[in-house]
Parts: C-alpha cells; structure tokens; sequence
C-alpha cells in the first residue's frame, strides 16, 4: 500500500495509473471503523484500484468544536486499510489542502439542503465538508467515491454539488454500518461514558420504531414524531431534531406523497448522535 504524504505524491501515483484503470475513492477523517472499511470494500467491487483519504477538515468544524480534540490514529488506520486492500493512502497536512489558511481559501457552498437539519445547528459545517470533499475529488479524480448513508443530508448535499459543478465523479451511497445493539457506528461513539453507551442504542431504536409509526399514520407525522422525541427526552436524551423531511430537496414532510426520511439529531452528554430512516 502506497502512503502519499504530499500533494505531489497523490498527483504522481495518480498519473502513473493506466487510463482503463478504474478508480474508486473513499474520503474520510480517519480514526477508522468497521464502516469506513465497508466503503472500501463497497467500492472495491466497483473499481480496479482505491484510494482512501485521511484528513480532519478544520474548515468543517464550528466556533465551539473542539478541533483538537478529534481522535487522530494513524498509524492504526493505514493498518486497518492496508488489511482491507486498499491500494493508496492520500494523507495529506492542512498546509496541502488550504495553503493560505482556511480563511482565505476558496469555498464551495450548497444552496438549500445546507440550512436545515445538521446545517441549522452546525453553521458553516456542510461549506466546509464540500469545499474539501470538491478539492479532493479535483486532486484524486476518481471515477466513483464511496460515503455512508449515516449521514444522509451530507450524502444529497455531495451529490448536488457533483451535479451542479459537473464533478465527472459517481457516488456511491453505502447503507449504514451498525453496531449489533443497533447504534449506528461513529467515530464520536469513543467520546461516550461507559453508562451512556448502554443507552445509546435507544437513539437509534426510537428512530427505527417512530419511522415506522409515520409510515403507518400517513397524515398524522407530527404527533408521531412529537411521541418519539419525548420517549428520548424522558430517557436523558437533549434532542437537537427529529424531523421527516423528503429526500429530493430536504423539504418538511406533510405527507408521504415523495420518499421520505426521518432525520434525527441528539445529545447524549457531551456526544452528539446522528442517525436517520427511510419511511
């Protein structure tokens, strides 16, 4: 496995592949887990080489979100993806990615589906994830690249803004990776206490049974959703949202009249869930 320190080294392994080569790309910030693998072995399937990125975006990360803090595991990760068969690891420094610091760089913003949901509480946070992920898609260009469904509005937020720039990019959506309690597997989930962790797994059962409730209300969507905020709220859970929102435009779902999907958001202690359902 090639490990590519420098934007240099990403451009020439690059170049040195054959044009029929197909390349598949999986971006992430690494401390890696069993769902960072399964986008690479997803988009194995798919391509004759993949590389994967490791890189902790600071343009993604709020006023009051301790950067520093981010797990960073390295060399634990390149072990992880060199056992998965990955065949290059672009790992690149802040300096690579924003030469002139984050402030004065270039930014890519997504009209619409960045103002709600995880947009509304994270200000800033969907600018920063298309401005690196655009900037890697230029440096890596891969044919396919692979992100998990976990984070659903950051996936229709990527697949607009590939759209809109005419990105020549296909992306490749890999259903979420879970925990056999349930709890949709995270890099954060670390950050949980040893009780919390016991409790958690009810975030991600709470969304599971309540989709399900919307689905067989039709009209009814409020209530049912009100119903299952409240079962977390009693459980110790300080919900950021649980929202049904359709899937084409992140638009409030009254009815069930376009696919829909139920976005949810909470904070257990200091760590903050996410984890959505198709209705």
């Amino acid at each position: 496995m090639e490990i590519l320190r420098s934007l240099d080294a990403m451009r020439e392994w690059r170049a040195s592949l054959a044009p029929s080569q197909r390349v598949g790309f999986a971006p992430t910030m690494g401390n890696l887990h069993a769902g960072h693998i399964e986008l690479i072995n997803v988009i194995k399937q798919q391509s004759d080489v993949v590389v994967a990125s490791i890189f902790v975006n600071p343009m993604q990360f709020g006023g009051n979100e301790d950067l520093d803090a981010y797990p960073r595991t390295l060399e634990a990760d390149l072990a992880k993806l060199e056992a998965s068969g990955t065949a290059a690891v672009f790992t690149p420094t802040t300096t690579d990615i924003y030469p002139d610091g984050v402030s004065q760089h270039t930014a890519v913003d997504v009209p619409g589906l960045t103002d709600v949901l995880c947009g509304a509480s994270r200000p800033g946070h969907f600018r920063g994830v298309t401005t690196v992920v655009s900037k890697l898609l230029g440096i890596v260009r891969p044919h396919i690249a692979a992100f998990g469904a976990k984070d659903l509005q950051q996936v229709l937020v990527i697949k607009k803004m590939v759209r809109d720039l005419s990105i020549n990019t296909e992306i490749e959506v890999v259903p979420t990776v879970r925990e056999s309690d349930g709890l949709a597997m995270s890099s954060r989930n670390g950050y949980l206490s040893h009780d919390e962790r016991a409790l958690a797994p009810l975030f991600s059962r709470t969304l599971e049974e309540t989709a399900k409730r919307v689905a067989e209300s039709g009209s009814d969507i409020k209530t049912v959703i009100a119903e299952g905020e409240a079962i977390l709220t009693e459980a110790g859970f300080v919900v950021d949202y649980l929202e049904a929102r359709h899937t084409y435009d992140l638009s409030e779902a009254s009815s069930l009249n376009q696919e829909t999907a139920l976005f949810g958001a909470a904070f257990l202690g200091t760590t903050r869930l996410i984890d959505n359902r198709i209705v």
